[in-house]
């Protein structure tokens, strides 16, 4: 099976056809939105000031109240730390991210590790946590149990950099299998997919967005 992520998961359960066409047949590329690549900097500016202490643009000075919480938690932070899990018969193990056994990779915006507890954290930059969604966060609690067996409890959040809400989640290191296990009825849905060749499109609010302009249900955005 072709390695996944939570992203490329979400991309598949959104729309077969919109994977098929960005994951598998690579004949379309998703240029990102103007949210996409504001996102993108808003990345780049908290890493900088992590890892490097550099200041964070004015333009994004409302962050600073997270950042600098952040920052005072004590421990090893290493930033958009990128992940590799492979599965074998015998369970999970740690690959590199670009390995050629890779089953899941994944990429941590912030993780803090002191002893056997660790912070993982993940930015977000829309305006609220109304539509927070923390299964991307058992996917990267199961990866740093593989990679860093030391650890017990892990420490989870996605933090709303705009709203300045933190959506906590706590994990720990008995449960670390189920954490994978959970994605497992998507992921024969995408298998199935894979074993097929039937990509299905999916009809909804954000088919004007999409970069597939061949698909039937694609429309211009008015």
């Amino acid at each position: 099976m072709t390695a996944w992520s939570y992203s490329s998961l979400s991309t598949f359960k959104q729309c077969p056809k919109k994977y098929y066409h960005l994951k598998v047949a690579k004949d379309v590329k998703d240029k990102g939105s103007t949210a996409t690549v504001y996102g993108q900097e808003v990345h780049t500016a908290a890493e900088e000031f992590i890892r490097d202490g550099k200041e964070v643009p004015k333009k994004f000075s409302f962050m600073d109240p997270i950042l600098n919480s952040l920052n005072k938690i004590e421990g090893d932070k290493r930033c958009e730390l990128k992940l590799g899990v492979a599965k074998t018969d015998d369970g999970y193990r740690p690959t590199g991210f670009f390995d050629e056994d890779v089953w899941w990779r994944g990429i941590a915006d912030l993780v803090i590790i002191n002893g056997d507890t660790a912070h993982s954290v993940d930015y977000k930059t829309s305006k609220n946590a109304k539509y927070a969604d923390t299964k991307q966060l058992d996917a990267v609690a199961a990866a740093l149990f593989i990679h860093f067996p030391q650890l017990k409890t892990i420490k989870s959040a996605l933090a709303f950099v705009v709203s300045k809400e933190f959506i906590q989640k706590e994990h720990v290191v008995e449960k670390k299998d189920s954490y994978f296990a959970t994605f497992e009825p998507d992921l024969e849905r995408l298998e199935g997919a894979q074993e097929s060749g039937v990509w299905n499109a999916s009809s909804g609010p954000l088919c004007g967005w999409c970069p597939v302009t061949s698909c039937e249900h694609h429309r211009t955005r008015r």
